[in-house]
C-alpha cells in the first residue's frame, strides 16, 4: 500500500516546512559502543518528533473539501502534537484523543497547538473504537498514527534523508535502530532505505515487556505484546505490530532489540552530555540498544534514529541523576 513514489511525493510535500535534521556523531558514544555510532536527531524535528512529517503528508494529501473540515487522532502524545500543529499550519480543527496519564508536557503542548484534546484510560478503553465514534460523530477525519499509508510515508522521508547523511559519513552497510511502536517510522525508513541504501537495515528497539516487534519477527507471526508492566517508554507502547506495517517490516527488518527503562534512562543522559540533545524515553531506546546490546549487532558502524525529545522535567531529571550515581 506504500512505496518508494509515495515516498518521494511525501517530501516534496514537506519540503517546505520539514527540518532536515542532523547527523551527529561522539567520540564518547564511540567507545562506549565499541563502534560509530551515528544519531540522527528527529527530537529536533518540529513538534520535539518525527511524527510531524507523517501527520503533514498526511493532511496534505487530503482533498481541500475534506481537509477543511478538520482531522482527528489518537496518541501518547507525539503523534498528536504533529497532528495538531500540522493542522494549526493547514489553518483546520484538530480533535486529538489522548491517554488521561500521557506526560503533562505531551497533553500541554497537544493543546498549546490549538487542538481539541480529550482524554481516556488506556488501560480500560480502546482508543480505536473511542476514534472512530468521535471522528464519524464529527465529520472528521481519522488520522491514524502508523496504519495509515501517508503517515508512513511521511515518516519513510526520514529514511531518504538518511541514505543520504550516511553515505556523506562514508558508511553503506550498517543496522539502523529505530524506536519502534506501531511500526510507521521504522517501515517508512526501511521502504526509503531498501530504494536508497540498500546496505542499511532497520532494527526495531522497543521496551522490556513490550516488545512485540522482537518476539513477531523472530516468530515469522505477527504476535501482540506480553505487556503487564510500566514503562517509561510511552511513546512506543502499542498492543500489536500494525496492520500495515508488519508486512513490510517482516520483510525488510532485521532482529528487534529490547531494552530496559534503566537503560533508556542511561541513553537520555549520553545524548545530553555528549550530543547536547534532550531525548525522552522511548526516544532514546535506540541509542539504549546501540550502547548496551552491542554483541547483538554487527559491523563497524551503527545508525540511531533518536526519535523523540518531548520529557516531563522530573522524567530528564531522574535520567540525569540516574547517571551521576
Amino acid at each position: 500500500m506504500v512505496d518508494i513514489s509515495d515516498i518521494r511525493a511525501a517530501a516534496e510535500r514537506l519540503a517546505p516546512v520539514v527540518r532536515r535534521t542532523p547527523l551527529l556523531e561522539s567520540p564518547f558514544l564511540n567507545d562506549l559502543a565499541g563502534r560509530r555510532v551515528l544519531v540522527k536527531a528527529e527530537c529536533l524535528q518540529h513538534t520535539g518528533s518525527f511524527k510531524f512529517r507523517g501527520a503533514w503528508s498526511a493532511i496534505s494529501a487530503l482533498d481541500p473539501e475534506t481537509r477543511a473540515r478538520g482531522v482527528f487522532a489518537f496518541s501518547s502524545g507525539n503523534h498528536a502534537q504533529g497532528v495538531a500543529y500540522a493542522a494549526k499550519l493547514h489553518g483546520i480543527p484538530a480533535t486529538i484523543l489522548m491517554p488521561a496519564d500521557a506526560p503533562k508536557l505531551k497533553l500541554a503542548n497537544t493543546a498549546a497547538y490549538g487542538a481539541e484534546v480529550i482524554t481516556y484510560d488506556r488501560y480500560s478503553e480502546s482508543r480505536e473504537e473511542i476514534g472512530a465514534r468521535l471522528a464519524a460523530e464529527r465529520g472528521l477525519t481519522l488520522v491514524r498514527p502508523y496504519d495509515e499509508p501517508m503517515v508512513i510515508a511521511g515518516q519513510g522521508t526520514v529514511g531518504l534523508e538518511l541514505a543520504e547523511q550516511a553515505a556523506e559519513a562514508g558508511v553503506s552497510a550498517a543496522d539502523v535502530l529505530v524506536c519502534t511502536g506501531g511500526g510507521g517510522l521504522a517501515s517508512g525508513v526501511a521502504l526509503a532505505l531498501a530504494a536508497e541504501a540498500p546496505g542499511l537495515r532497520v532494527r526495531p528497539a522497543e521496551p522490556e515487556g513490550w516488545n512485540d516487534w522482537q518476539v513477531s519477527l523472530a516468530s515469522g507471526e505477527r504476535t501482540p505484546a506480553a505487556g503487564g508492566r510500566a514503562t517509561l517508554c510511552d511513546a512506543i507502547v502499542t498492543p500489536a505490530p500494525g496492520e500495515i506495517t508488519w508486512p513490510i517490516l517482516s520483510k525488510l527488518a532485521g532482529p528487534g532489540l529490547a531494552v530496559s527503562d534503566d537503560e533508556c534512562l542511561g541513553a537520555m543522559a549520553q545524548a545530553f552530555e555528549r550530543l547536547k540533545i534532550v531525548v525522552e524515553p522511548g526516544g532514546a531506546a535506540a541509542l539504549a540498544a546501540a550502547l548496551h546490546r552491542g554483541a547483538e549487532i554487527e559491523g563497524d558502524a551503527v545508525l540511531v534514529l533518536a526519535t523523540g525529545g518531548n520529557v516531563d522535567r522530573d522524567v530528564f531529571l531522574r535520567a540525569l541523576q540516574t547517571a551521576a550515581g
